[in-house]
């Protein structure tokens, strides 16, 4: 058996798939359904009886969100149907948050799974330079670019930056075969495959073709003014003093941009200093720039990723 709800709006899409999908993985695993979301469609297909058990939690989700003019965070917290099962909840989220932060990409919501993200959020709206530090896994790169991928589809910014300094974690760059760029481009592969996420294929690249969005090494920032733009920089701490310097005084008219880095994890050759640390002591008392800080409870990964960021700052200490 198959059955399609049909919502009225984004909201409507966010307040029912929760955040990350937390709610439709839920009712897979609760009702045995197969779901899947696509815009304002959700598709829910199984036994006869487990389609109208996940229908009915649906609707009531959907019920509530109307009742409450349109509070998310209302919606997440409620209980289900007569089957006594509960909806799950965001424990380190603040409760009955309405102000937070989401966004709807490819059928999905994006959104805070932690207080720490959540106020990352909230800074990257507020402010218009921001740095995100953190160990890996946190959503601080993922989070800049869907913040970065919504000003551009409400047209707040005419296009987005994103790009990283091409520094070699343990292996010698100059050893590869191919030109300069097909060297540098695997650095710039994990801001592809974050971009490919959110959007489809054949969507990004008209934004890339276009130069709506550009992905390049930070080199190619030198001597340019990023005006009406959304740049994100990302594993900043492999930036040079120089570098983050040239990097911050790029930033043009009506621009917004995030700088995200892990400062335990720095790549730096002959023990240079990391731009990102030397950035916290220099700008940290500047107005309109603000530092967004996770830790090991704000990582999505897999896991067991929690507990290898544990095991390292044990080992280090």
């Amino acid at each position: 058996m198959e059955k399609t709800l049909k919502l009225n709006s984004n909201d409507e899409a966010i307040a029912l798939y929760g955040s990350l999908d937390e709610n439709l993985r839920f009712a897979e695993g609760k009702f045995n359904v197969r779901i899947s979301a696509r815009n304002n469609r959700l598709r829910i297909s199984g036994q006869k009886k487990d389609v109208e058990n996940a229908t009915r939690y649906f609707l009531d989700l959907l019920e509530e969100f109307r009742r409450n003019h349109g509070r998310p965070g209302l919606v997440r917290r409620r209980s289900t149907d007569m089957t006594g099962a509960q909806e799950p909840g965001d424990a380190s989220c603040p409760e009955g948050e309405s102000d937070s932060v989401r966004f709807f990409h490819r059928g999905k919501v994006i959104a805070a799974k932690s207080k720490n993200q959540d106020k990352y959020l909230q800074t990257i709206r507020q402010f218009d330079i921001t740095f995100g530090i953190g160990p890996a896994g946190t959503g601080k790169t993922y989070l800049a670019m869907a913040a970065a991928i919504e000003a551009l589809k409400k047209k707040k910014v005419s296009r987005i930056v994103l790009t990283r300094p091409a520094v070699e974690a343990g292996e010698n760059l100059g050893f590869l075969p191919g030109s300069l760029y097909e060297k540098v481009n695997p650095y710039l592969r994990p801001l592809y495959d974050a971009l490919h996420d959110m959007m489809d294929y054949e969507e990004a690249a008209r934004y890339l073709d276009g130069g709506s969005i550009e992905v390049a090494p930070l080199a190619y920032m030198r001597g340019r003014t990023l005006n009406d733009s959304f740049i994100v920089l990302d594993e900043a701490q492999n930036c040079t003093h120089s570098q983050m310097k040239m990097f911050l005084t790029r930033l043009g008219e009506s621009s917004k941009t995030v700088i995200t880095g892990d400062i335990t994890q720095i790549d730096l050759p002959g023990g240079k200093k990391s731009g990102l640390v030397e950035a916290q002591m220099v700008l940290g008392n500047i107005k309109g720039i603000k530092f967004a800080y996770f830790d090991e409870t704000d990582v999505v990964r897999h896991p067991l990723v929690q507990e290898i960021i544990k095991a390292y700052e044990k080992y280090d200490r």
